[in-house]
């Protein structure tokens, strides 16, 4: 038999989230293993249809889960699209960054040292989030930001965006926003004669 309710509470990050019946009965668990194939990623407060079940302690929880057609899924699908604008970004940020190294203003190790860290800190995102579905350890936050400062922050912006992840979370995104302008501005200070000698110095002796 299958019921009718409404996601009234969803923890993105960590993957399940609260459907409350319709006629206000008992809230019912809902993990995003329990939706089915082809339904898109909720929001909240989307009108669901779900079989009803229990877990080993005979707490009620919803299986089957199915959007009603018309009833918040375009706005679900409409939340799951990461945009243009992260990609447009660290496009032009990395067409800015070839175009220097190609000119000599930057030597071009500053320019791969961007894309692998970029590419390291996609993936520690993506091993969060999948951490964060299954109740495995988690990536520390201050690594994250790590990877963002040292120059991983375009491979952190898609990441966030793309998989959905700490892209809600006001205390995350301020200190994520500090390291990308501490980033840009120490690359500035590196486009500068005084800077770049400074760098090349730097790369030499290491």
């Amino acid at each position: 038999m299958r019921y009718q309710g409404r996601i009234t509470q969803w923890k993105d990050e960590q993957g399940y989230g609260f459907i409350t019946p319709n006629g206000d009965g008992e809230t019912l668990f809902l993990h995003i293993k329990a939706l089915r194939p082809r339904q898109p990623r909720p929001a909240g407060d989307e009108l669901v249809t779900y079989e009803l079940a229990h877990d080993a302690k005979g707490r009620p929880r919803a299986e089957a889960v199915e959007f009603v057609r018309g009833t918040g899924r375009k706005n679900t699908v409409n939340a799951n699209r990461p945009g243009f604008w992260p990609l447009g970004m660290c496009s032009l940020f990395f067409v800015t960054l070839i175009t220097a190294a190609l000119s000599g203003k930057l030597p071009m190790t500053l320019l791969w040292l961007y894309a692998g860290s970029s590419i390291i800190a996609f993936g520690a995102y993506w091993i969060d989030k999948s951490a964060a579905r299954e109740g495995r350890w988690r990536t520390q936050e201050s690594t994250l930001h790590l990877l963002a400062l040292i120059g991983g922050w375009p491979g952190a912006l898609i990441a966030q965006r793309h998989l959905r992840h700490k892209s809600a979370k006001p205390s995350f995104q301020l200190l994520f926003w500090a390291t990308v302008l501490l980033n840009c501005s120490a690359l500035g200070f590196f486009l500068t004669p005084s800077g770049a000698r400074a760098l090349r110095s730097a790369l030499a002796i290491a």
